[in-house]
């Protein structure tokens, strides 16, 4: 079932079941197609003449978990992650290992305009997959959480020999600015340890995109722990019918190494950290932030962020 965990923010949207069909894995999923997740909701009114609306703004940032070690404990870098954030100003993030104190933190430092929905991904570990957005933008329709192994539905379920659980968090929005089109956004969070972990892992979130309806715009966001191109993780995600928006942007920024663990950039190294979409997804602009506050950074990572129109 889904996962509904104290921490678990927007716990009054309706969710659904997190069991998937995934021969690989012997689960067996028992709704009809017509139920298959991220289903769009019927319009009221027929076709109308293509309209030109705002780019949604997307990013994917692992937050670094609040540790209290200096010189890079939370409170060091909180100053930092609240000028990024609001000088990116995203209109929905997908996050990496924030931990419920430190995710309040970011809400109040966004503005009263942000939510967030997430849940502790479990095992004795509260680090959460966290999709924050922009109210006066999207609204979340429904949601839902399942876990990188063979019993998805079993909260901190971790069979694959990955040295964390791993989970997924995804979410239907209704972007109230494009003429309420909707979307889909799954973020993930893929083992560092376990290069076995992390391909089964890549597997079952291939399964999962195929139940989704195919008419409906899908973005992932993700720390997925391999670069980009030439990685079994990638070519999974790719096969399963997803273009990676860094290589379809009209436009990009230089790229960067996106771990760097508080030392400088390396211009060209490996982007661990993505934002994969489905084919109909324009992508305007791709680009790393490289933003740091007198000399400090927010995370060991640098987030990426894509300008995008979903239809």
């Amino acid at each position: 079932m889904a996962d509904t965990g104290a921490i678990t923010r927007r716990t009054g949207l309706r969710t659904v079941a997190a069991a998937v069909a995934v021969p690989l894995l012997g689960t067996c999923r028992s709704s009809a197609p017509r139920d298959r997740p991220g289903k769009a909701e019927a319009d009221d009114e027929g076709p109308a003449a293509p309209v030109r609306y705002p780019p949604l703004e997307v990013m994917t940032f692992n937050l670094r978990f609040p540790s209290t070690k200096e010189p890079y404990s939370w409170a060091s870098r909180r100053p930092a992650m609240r000028a990024l954030l609001q000088g990116a100003a995203p209109h929905v993030i997908g996050t990496q290992e924030g931990e419920p104190p430190q995710l309040r933190d970011i809400e109040a430092d966004l503005g009263p305009h942000f939510d967030w929905i997430g849940t502790g991904r479990g095992g004795g570990d509260q680090e959460s997959m966290a999709v924050f957005y922009d109210t006066r933008r999207l609204t979340p329709l429904e949601h839902a959480h399942f876990w990188l192994s063979d019993t998805p539905e079993v909260h901190g379920s971790n069979t694959w020999g990955g040295m964390h659980p791993r989970m997924v968090t995804w979410v239907r929005f209704r972007d109230v600015r494009a003429g309420g089109r909707q979307f889909c956004l799954l973020n993930t969070h893929l083992d560092h340890r376990s290069r076995y972990a992390r391909e089964r892992g890549a597997a079952l979130i291939a399964s999962w995109i195929a139940e989704f309806d195919p008419g409906l715009p899908l973005l992932v966001t993700g720390d997925f722990n391999v670069p980009a191109h030439g990685s079994p993780v990638y070519d999974t995600l790719l096969g399963a019918g997803l273009v990676d928006t860094w290589d379809t942007a009209r436009e990009r920024g230089e790229a960067f190494g996106t771990f760097h663990a508080y030392r400088p950039l390396r211009p060209g190294g490996p982007r661990i950290d993505w934002i994969l979409a489905t084919p109909g997804v324009t992508v305007h602009r791709s680009w790393v932030d490289t933003f740091t506050l007198d000399g400090r950074y927010a995370s060991d990572h640098v987030p990426v962020l894509a300008s995008v129109s979903t239809g």
